[in-house]
């Protein structure tokens, strides 16, 4: 074999791993979950989207959205449809979806123990994808939630001095941890604390000092699929609520929608669905 047959043959063998290789979820991904999920929610059309799902999940490996509970739907639909969904492997990938979510994990068992895996083994693998999280953000973020709520709207000075305190933490975390996901620190602190990451986000409003680096590294994380474009835009309109603006994204309520046009948009240049599909899942969701 001369050089050139071993080049060409070099260059096959590693363009054809990069395309094969799968990407974590970034606005694409959320703009085409966007997609699927208005075919089979609003469209009523459940076998185009397993079909468009599989697509994806050749790409992207698999996330799961609150309220979309994407890969969850994907296998719950394949599955009432008798078609293939990968089985035992995508059903592992499924529990460490969910394992941050406590109990979540039992309305599946049924589910698991028809494709060989029983309650203990989905206990040990949501045990050891526990021990995989970042102690450090664990007991920091802890802190930090308990510390944005003290003094709130009772004690203005102490609740400045928290919100710089948990600025500072946010921005070295992202210098040394990239942004603090469910993926690296779960949903729930020591002592049963809840990661409201929400809420602490939006209070980094408050810092005036530190809140523009804050948000464009933020946005940066959602265009990474680090941070969930959902928490971006509610800390971004509140800020426009503080500013008297208009809405961005449709997450001010105090404020009223005036191009419901241009907010579709905006919400679909960070991947979030449309004013109307938003709308729809969040009926469904009560619905449960």
């Amino acid at each position: 074999m001369n050089r050139v047959t071993v080049l060409i043959s070099l260059i096959v063998c590693i363009f054809t791993l990069s395309a094969c290789k799968k990407k974590n979820p970034d606005i694409a991904y959320y703009n085409k979950v966007n997609e699927i999920d208005s075919i089979y929610r609003m469209a009523d059309n459940p076998e185009l989207a397993i079909a468009e799902y599989q697509k994806l999940y050749k790409k992207y490996y698999p996330k799961n959205q609150e309220n979309r509970d994407e890969y969850e739907k994907y296998i719950t639909l394949a599955e009432g449809k008798n078609i293939d969904f990968g089985g035992k492997k995508s059903l592992y990938k499924l529990i460490d979806l969910i394992a941050p979510y406590g109990n979540r994990y039992k309305k599946y068992l049924p589910l698991f123990k028809k494709y060989g895996i029983d309650s203990t083994e989905v206990k040990k693998e949501m045990a050891d994808w526990k021990k995989g999280l970042n102690k450090t953000l664990i007991d920091s973020f802890t802190v930090a939630m308990m510390r944005d709520q003290e003094g709130r709207y009772d004690d203005t000075i102490l609740m400045a001095k928290n919100v710089k305190k948990n600025a500072a933490l946010l921005m070295w975390t992202f210098d040394k941890y990239g942004f603090p996901s469910i993926e690296k620190m779960g949903t729930i602190g020591n002592n049963d604390v809840f990661f409201a990451m929400p809420t602490f986000l939006t209070h980094m409003i408050e810092s005036k000092e530190y809140y523009p680096y804050i948000k464009k590294k933020l946005l940066e994380y959602v265009k990474s699929g680090d941070c969930l474009p959902r928490d971006y835009a509610i800390m971004v309109d509140r800020e426009n609520i503080n500013n008297n603006k208009p809405s961005e994204y449709g997450y001010t309520l105090m404020i009223d929608i005036q191009d419901s046009a241009q907010i579709n948009r905006n919400r679909k240049s960070i991947g979030l669905p449309s004013l109307k599909h938003s709308a729809k899942i969040v009926r469904d969701y009560k619905d449960k």
